[in-house]
């Protein structure tokens, strides 16, 4: 449990559904104050408001618009205090072969999954940087290392991020600022909703553990990663997938 005492202001992007509502659930539950923001408010955001009254702020808010998102990162401060760290969890996935994929939906991806994050990390970090402490989390996927059929711009974009996060590691170091990536492999979340059952079951055979991630498969290494005890530990890209990658 994070002692009250400690700055522990955590923002989380796309926290209002799956993976990311797990992460501000599990968060507060341990004691820290959670920002988060998402495209559209859910019943889960409101009971979480009235739940943590006090240690949560929630906005239905789209990363991609810049100024919006500078307003967000003001508020949080504002009602939160402090900033400590950033977990980057805002996604969008469209399946689709390259060659027919809609341009808007390769636009939106890189927009999301790795624009998104770059600005949020930068609007942070000026703040991370004045405290000379922080955290950076960046949610990656085991499909940017090891790729997917017709996930190609998808694995792009976790690729790019899994660079960000050693690059970013090295820029802020010295700071007493750890950046790294947490790359689940296939979740029971939305995020796997495009793949039929007959490639989910073959995703399982081929995984020694035999059976999907699951929220609480990645949860305690996220805040491990945001605790005292990872204070060594940056540049790295921790893949959560039973052995598969293997």
């Amino acid at each position: 449990m994070v002692k009250k005492s400690e700055n522990n202001h955590i923002i989380v992007s796309g926290g209002a559904r799956g993976l990311g509502l797990g992460i501000v659930s599990s968060l507060l539950r341990h004691g820290y104050r959670v920002s988060s923001f998402s495209r559209g408010r859910t019943e889960e955001m409101d009971l979480l408001s009235v739940q943590y009254e006090g240690r949560f702020y929630f906005e239905p808010l789209d990363i991609t618009q810049t100024e919006a998102l500078k307003n967000f990162v003001k508020k949080a401060v504002q009602c939160n205090g402090t900033l400590y760290g950033v977990v980057n969890n805002a996604a969008v996935v469209q399946e689709g072969i390259l060659a027919t994929l809609p341009e808007v939906e390769v636009g939106k991806m890189i927009a999301v999954n790795l624009e998104g994050a770059i600005r949020l990390t930068r609007l942070c970090m000026g703040r991370m940087l004045m405290s000379a402490k922080g955290r950076v989390v960046n949610i990656s996927s085991i499909i940017g290392t090891r790729g997917y059929n017709g996930l190609t711009v998808y694995s792009a974009t976790k690729a790019g991020l899994d660079g960000f996060t050693r690059s970013l590691a090295r820029e802020v170091g010295r700071k007493n600022i750890t950046v790294n990536a947490i790359a689940p492999g296939y979740m029971k979340t939305e995020m796997s909703s495009s793949l039929n059952d007959k490639q989910l079951q073959q995703i399982i055979r081929r995984t020694p553990m035999h059976r999907l991630a699951d929220l609480e498969d990645v949860l305690p290494l996220l805040r491990f990663l945001l605790s005292d005890d990872a204070c060594f530990i940056t540049g790295q890209t921790i893949l959560v997938d039973g052995g598969i990658s293997c």
